[in-house]
Parts: structure tokens; C-alpha cells; sequence
């Protein structure tokens, strides 16, 4: 009676361990959900975080230029405003060059870029974002992201590995695209591939990510390509010493850190 009753109630665990599993493995239906966590996954891992970028930017000819910087950000609520910095270290006609952004959820981001060969300070205005970030196929608006609530979103398709929306701007007028489609990982919310479409109807611009890891319990994109389908062009990044809840402070995000970066914290995690 004992061991009937045992294999009974592991019967009753094990139906009830496949059931939660089902529950979890149902996809979702509700696109804005899905773009939200997307949004969290791709730009939230953590209180903070730092990582080091190689660039690697190459022409329609083939010719190449190369960058190196350090990202440093910072949220200032999880979901909403945030703060990046930017710090170019190599090629030398390019080092200490410094990128800000203050990212807004209600409002246009503050963006600004300091040119040490100027020493000038210039202020990136909001029709500025889409624009090339220092000459790779990247643009300003890559680097914090593009606020959800800019676009109408629609889950067009769920496949066993993604979900694929579309996305509508709802200003056609501050862009150079109609729309854009999103493949999400269904497991990590990442977005694996972002293509964008002009008015002709032609993909002219496609983003991938070729390579995931996992730092501090985070999923995290460690190499990706943007790719100009119209000259050929591309840029490739490839993202290293990737460092979770390190404790940046606020003033590391100030205009003063412009023309002075926070070397301590621009240094290479030891551990």
C-alpha cells in the first residue's frame, strides 16, 4: 500500500512539473509585452554596466577603419531613464573623443559629444540621432536605444525560436525608414536581426547578432553587424570585459565628465 502510494504522489509531482513547463513554454500574444521585455533584456541587464566595443567599420570598397571605446551606463529607474557614456581610446585621431546620453522615456534624450581636437562641446539635437556615430554604419540612436513608445508595434509571426513584429513610427517624419521588423529570441528576449525598410520598399539596413553570452547572469550580446544593403557597407562590433552592477555613480554622467572621463571606472574589471 505504501509503494502504491509513493508512486502515486510521484505521479501526481511529475504530472504537475509538465504542467508549469507548458504553462511557461506558451508563447506570447501581446506585442507591446513582448517589446517591453525585449527593450528590458536588450538595454536593463543589471543597476548598471560597463563593456569595452571594438569596431570595425568597412566600406563599399572594402576599406576599413577601426575604433575602440568603453561604455559606461547607468539606470536611473528600471524601464525608464538611463545615462550613457561613451569613451573613445583608439585610433589616436578619435581618443578622447566622449559621447553623453541622457536618456528620456517621456521626452527627447539629451545627447551630447565632445571633439578634444576642438575641445568643443557639441549638442546632438533630436534630428540628429539617426545619423551616423562617428562614421561606422551605427547611429547615435543605437547606442541607448530607440524608445518603444516611438512606434506601433504588431506581432506578425511566432516561430519555435522567434518572435518576429513589425514595427510603424508614429512620427514618419523624424526617420529615414516606413517600418522595421524584430526577430526576439523567444528564451532571452534578445533581438537577433532588425531589418529596416525605406520608402521605396527595399531593405536598406539590417542589424544581426551573431554571438550571446551570459555575464553576471545576463544574457548579452557580444558580437553584431549592421549591415548597409545599398552600398555594401558594414560595421561589426565586438563587445569584451563585460561587467554588471559595478556601482557607477550619477557625477560619472555629468557634462563634466566630457572633458574629464572617470578613468577609474574606465578601467578593465580585474575579476
Amino acid at each position: 500500500m505504501m509503494r502504491k502510494e509513493i508512486e502515486m504522489r510521484i505521479l501526481f509531482t511529475l504530472a504537475g512539473l509538465l504542467a508549469v513547463n507548458a504553462v511557461s513554454a506558451e508563447p506570447l500574444s501581446d506585442a507591446d509585452e513582448i517589446v517591453e521585455r525585449a527593450n528590458l533584456a536588450a538595454y536593463y541587464g543589471g543597476a548598471d554596466g560597463r563593456s569595452e566595443v571594438r569596431m570595425i567599420i568597412t566600406d563599399g570598397q572594402g576599406r576599413q577603419q577601426r575604433r575602440q571605446f568603453t561604455v559606461l551606463r547607468r539606470d536611473v529607474a528600471d524601464a525608464a531613464d538611463q545615462q550613457f557614456l561613451v569613451v573613445f581610446s583608439q585610433p589616436s585621431d578619435v581618443r578622447g573623443t566622449v559621447f553623453l546620453v541622457h536618456k528620456h522615456v517621456d521626452r527627447d534624450d539629451d545627447r551630447w559629444l565632445y571633439l578634444p581636437g576642438l575641445d568643443l562641446v557639441k549638442r546632438i539635437s533630436a534630428g540628429d540621432k539617426r545619423t551616423s556615430f562617428v562614421g561606422a554604419h551605427y547611429f547615435y540612436e543605437d547606442v541607448s536605444g530607440r524608445r518603444p513608445s516611438d512606434d506601433t508595434h504588431e506581432l506578425q509571426e511566432t516561430t519555435d525560436d522567434f518572435y518576429v513584429l513589425g514595427h510603424t513610427p508614429k512620427d514618419p517624419g523624424s526617420v529615414e525608414f516606413t517600418h522595421y521588423r524584430t526577430w526576439i529570441d523567444r528564451e532571452t528576449f534578445l533581438p537577433m536581426k532588425i531589418e529596416y525598410t525605406n520608402a521605396a520598399g527595399d531593405v536598406y539596413r539590417r542589424v544581426e547578432v551573431s554571438k550571446v553570452d551570459v555575464f553576471d547572469g545576463h544574457p548579452t550580446v557580444t558580437v553584431s553587424r549592421v549591415s548597409d544593403l545599398l552600398t555594401g557597407g558594414r560595421t561589426d562590433m565586438q563587445f569584451r570585459y563585460i561587467k554588471y552592477d559595478v556601482g557607477l555613480p550619477e557625477d560619472v554622467f555629468t557634462e563634466r565628465a566630457l572633458r574629464n572621463p572617470p578613468r577609474e571606472w574606465l578601467q578593465r574589471p580585474t575579476d
